[in-house]
Parts: C-alpha cells; sequence; structure tokens
C-alpha cells in the first residue's frame, strides 16, 4: 500500500504517522494492498483555491478529497480492486480553529480530518442523516482504534 504524505505548511507534521494512518484505514476497510493514496497539508490560501474551483465556495475549508479510480472497500475475504484512490488534501490552520472549538488537539483534529478525507475517497458520504450516521461512526471507529494501536 502507497501512502504518500506532503506538507507544504509551516505547521509541524508527523507525517510518518498520517502515513500510518492511511495505511490503518485502508487495511481496516479491506482496501486492496496495492491502492495509492497522497495525504497533503496546505496553507489557506492554497485551500481556498482548491475550495473555489472544485466547489465554487469561498474560502479556505478544512478537508477535500480528490477521488481518482473510484476504489470502495473489499469484503472480510476479498480485498477491492488496486488503482490509484486519490488525495486528500488538509489545511491545518483551520483545523487549529476546529480544534479549539471542539476542546482538543489540533493531532486529534488532523487524524480525524484525514479519516473522514479517506473515507470520502472511497464513496462514504453525510449528504443524508442515516449515511451522516454510518459516515462519522465509522470515521470515530477507525480513529480511535487508531490511536489505541500506537
Amino acid at each position: 500500500m502507497s501512502v504518500e504524505v506532503l506538507n507544504e505548511t509551516d505547521t509541524k507534521v508527523d507525517e510518518f504517522e498520517f502515513a500510518q494512518l492511511g495505511r490503518f484505514v485502508l487495511d481496516s476497510l479491506n482496501v486492496h494492498p496495492q491502492a495509492e493514496l497522497v495525504i497533503s497539508f496546505v496553507e489557506p490560501e492554497a485551500m481556498a483555491e482548491l475550495h473555489e474551483r472544485f466547489l465554487d465556495e469561498p474560502g479556505p475549508t478544512d478537508v477535500m478529497s480528490f477521488p481518482m479510480d473510484e476504489l470502495r472497500p473489499g469484503a472480510d475475504d476479498q480485498p477491492g480492486p488496486p488503482g490509484i484512490l486519490g488525495d486528500v488534501v488538509i489545511c491545518p490552520d483551520v483545523a487549529r480553529a476546529q480544534a479549539a472549538e471542539l476542546g482538543h488537539s489540533l493531532e486529534d483534529e488532523l487524524l480525524v480530518l484525514a479519516t473522514h478525507g479517506i473515507l470520502h475517497l472511497l464513496g462514504f458520504d453525510h449528504a443524508d442523516p442515516a449515511a451522516r450516521v454510518a459516515m462519522l461512526g465509522l470515521q470515530r471507529k477507525l480513529v480511535l482504534a487508531f490511536i489505541a494501536s500506537k
């Protein structure tokens, strides 16, 4: 499994930890071991440009996902097909403000956002209430399991 982590910000990010997180989430969801994922951390200006260009929304956001091969989780006994999963882009400055509002650390918020972005790449969404409950429940389970595994 190939997980590349790029930090284009001044914020200190443990790139190894986020590569581990990516592998953990993909392994947990039986994604093919030859899948490829990129997690990038960007400044607010770069995130605002992506947000406006692709979602026609002003200003930076916390996380965006850019799927490539539309891979999906595999079954317990069989992984999904190989391919390029896509890119998760995270803005630590936006995450920092959210972490303060929610009363937890920036690192925890970044782990949640990275997991959230990966789930979007795998086809999960939160457009309706039932899907939201399912996605956020899975997200919480994965983040807590990853933290417990360290």
